[in-house]
């Protein structure tokens, strides 16, 4: 099983799914990690995200926000979601094998007309839910 994480250079689970500049990818057997390494993904977008981790045949994985495009793009690759995850990226994926994560695979991140209340800055024309690229 390969798991894959929005990663950020602080080791952290990075909260942009659509932005992710690398992922840290876990090789998983008998529910123990073998083996990790970042991937870089040249962000061109949710629909080129979900393509990578695919092409990678991902099985999983972990993000903070995540818009509705980027859901349906990884449903349509059949790779499993728990998005709304925050704090170290590897104690996630332990948490993840020992059962301790909960698996939440809905969009928890969408902005209409500016709306920037959920908590957390995306930046300058940042859209997460509005438009599928």
């Amino acid at each position: 099983m390969k798991i894959a994480v929005t990663y950020d250079d602080n080791a952290e689970v990075f909260q942009h799914f659509g932005h992710t500049e690398q992922f840290k990818i876990y090789e998983v057997e008998d529910n123990k990690i073998v083996n990790s390494r970042i991937l870089t993904s040249n962000g061109e977008g949710h629909s080129a995200l979900a393509n990578l981790l695919e092409n990678e045949n991902v099985d999983k994985i972990v993000c903070g926000g995540i818009g509705g495009c980027a859901v349906r793009a990884l449903n349509e690759a059949g790779i499993e979601i728990f998005a709304g995850i925050s704090g170290n990226a590897d104690k996630a994926v332990e948490d993840l094998l020992s059962g301790n994560l909960v698996q939440t695979s809905e969009a928890n991140c969408s902005h209409h007309h500016g709306d920037h209340s959920h908590g957390h800055h995306h930046g300058e024309g940042h859209s997460c839910g509005h438009s599928c690229h």
